[in-house]
């Protein structure tokens, strides 16, 4: 006897993005998470970047965010999405190295970028990460029934 997964059991096939769909999903939306190592160990910082010119670019102030995408190590920013019309969710990953943009032509190249951040205080850092390699995926939202533990047969406590 076998079974016969459901509807709402079977997983829906994950589409894997050219390079060229994940820039066009990395332009429409303009925040991500910075994943950097700091020391010894990772951390991630969420961040809002521009596209420009096959590379992305943040303004952040001094601090250990600004000092983990600037040193020898490789850095990672995931930005994604989902679409509540359709329930069609994707996340785009840009693997690469952060280096500092210096020189008044360099930071000001970055003025019709539109860098804004969303935090208070002094943003006076521009950072470029130019990818080594940069992957994506789309994918259907699974219906929460296929996801939820379910609960019959569950052992329940009386309520006190």
């Amino acid at each position: 006897m076998t079974h016969e997964p459901s509807s709402a059991e079977r997983q829906e096939p994950v589409e894997n993005l050219d390079s060229g769909q994940c820039w066009e999903l990395l332009r429409q939306v303009s925040v991500g998470r910075l994943a950097v190592w700091i020391e010894d160990h990772p951390d991630i910082f969420p961040l809002n970047y521009a596209v420009d010119h096959g590379t992305l670019v943040f303004r952040t102030g001094e601090g250990t965010k600004l000092g983990g995408a600037i040193d020898d190590t490789p850095v990672a920013l995931e930005a994604d999405g989902v679409d509540a019309m359709t329930g069609m969710a994707w996340s785009v990953v840009v693997k690469g190295k952060a280096a500092a943009i210096t020189g008044i032509e360099g930071v000001l190249d970055t003025a019709s970028l539109y860098l804004f951040p969303w935090q208070a205080g002094k943003k006076d850092h521009f950072v470029r990460i130019t990818p080594d390699l940069v992957t994506g995926r789309r994918f259907k939202v699974a219906p929460p029934l296929t996801w939820w533990t379910q609960l019959s047969g569950a052992v329940k406590t009386p309520p006190e």
